[in-house]
């Protein structure tokens, strides 16, 4: 009986150190998938499983969805597109800051990503560009004050450049941007 007790304690104690290596090994995947997001979310859940729950839905989700390369040609006018709207800027920081926005979201919307709500951009975006995030979020606060007397300029440009940053990761994903290309 003492045999059956210590074999049965064994399997316990190997099950116990099983499960917890596939949980580590679950969390370390979402630290590196996500990032600075994985801690963000786990912030905002107030608990990690409960975050990872929440990243693991939106990888579901992404896998879903149909998020397709650009071709060259598509790649250019948009490119030229982004020129367009930087020279608004110096005539108009605040309207080039919010045709910046547009230009994002119309850019995410050809590659396959919904763009109903903000919140959801952000969500589906966390995914593959966790990394570059951040600059949106900061671009979008920006822009959500653009035309007040509560933004400078010098704020209006460092959305810009939020926004060039999510940009250029959009429009080359998958294809390596011109300098990559070079080297």
């Amino acid at each position: 009986m003492s045999t059956i007790v210590i074999i049965v304690a064994v399997v316990v104690v190997l099950a116990l150190v099983a499960l917890a290596l596939w949980t580590m090994a679950r969390r370390r995947h979402l630290r590196e998938r996500f990032g600075p997001e994985y801690e963000r979310t786990v912030e905002a859940k107030h608990s990690r499983g409960a975050a990872g729950r929440d990243l693991r839905a939106r990888e579901e989700r992404h896998e879903a969805l149909e998020i397709r390369p650009l071709p060259s040609t598509v790649r250019d006018r948009y490119a030229r597109d982004w020129t367009s709207v930087q020279e608004h800027f110096v005539d108009s920081p605040d309207r080039a800051v919010g045709e910046a926005d547009r230009l994002v979201t119309t850019l995410m919307s050809e590659r396959g990503y919904p763009t109903d709500s903000y919140e959801q951009q952000k969500r589906d975006l966390s995914v593959e560009h966790s990394r570059t995030l951040e600059h949106y979020r900061v671009a979008h606060e920006i822009n959500a004050r653009a035309g007040g007397r509560d933004t400078s300029t010098e704020e209006l440009r460092s959305a810009m450049v939020h926004y060039r940053a999510l940009f250029e990761e959009l429009l080359h994903d998958g294809t390596g941007s011109p300098d990559e290309k070079r080297r």
